[in-house]
């Protein structure tokens, strides 16, 4: 089956975005203090290059003045101000969510589409929403959902069951 790819990466990583599959698309969060602009903009040149489509996590005025394909709001950004960007037509923004309650935050601040985690337990997250409780609230919205979350080489097999419109991960690209 056939998914969007979802990459997140901290810094600009040549190897690894170089040997990603060509249908990924790439999220940058790198969420220092200040922002690595320089490292942004590599990583912008490289994906225009090869193709890829970049997000850039939690700065949507950031993402719009360096003509990105769009941003990532993640789950703890529960801000509205959002809705306030002149967006141009071809942006894009992707919002995090763990529950319902978050769910409706991100269609509150027209997110385009959804990453639902943790679909799996893995090392950071041991509470994984599982298959069951992740179509549930996969259900509940009309946004396209992307699974993220203790996705590896073992449970990949199993994310035909859920038909996601896309996968995100982090480490399962760097393995």
């Amino acid at each position: 089956m056939h998914y969007n790819l979802f990459c997140f990466i901290n810094n600009f990583n040549f190897n690894l975005i170089n040997n990603l599959p060509k249908t990924t698309s790439i999220i940058f969060r790198n969420y220092k203090s200040p922002l690595d602009i320089d490292s942004i903009i590599k990583t912008k040149n490289l994906c225009k290059k090869l193709h890829y489509k970049l997000y850039l996590a939690n700065n949507i005025k950031l993402a719009l003045k360096l003509n990105l394909d769009g941003a990532y709001i993640p789950a703890f950004n529960k801000d509205f101000k959002v809705n306030s960007y002149h967006l141009k037509k071809e942006f894009t923004l992707i919002g995090s969510a763990h529950n319902l309650k978050e769910i409706r935050t991100k269609e509150l601040q027209n997110v385009n589409y959804l990453f639902l985690s943790p679909l799996f337990t893995s090392k950071k997250s041991k509470k994984g929403l599982g298959i069951y409780k992740f179509i549930n609230l996969s259900k509940k919205t009309k946004k396209k959902i992307i699974c993220l979350g203790g996705i590896n080489k073992d449970n990949i097999n199993k994310i035909n069951l859920i038909k996601p419109y896309g996968i995100a991960a982090i480490s399962y690209f760097q393995n």
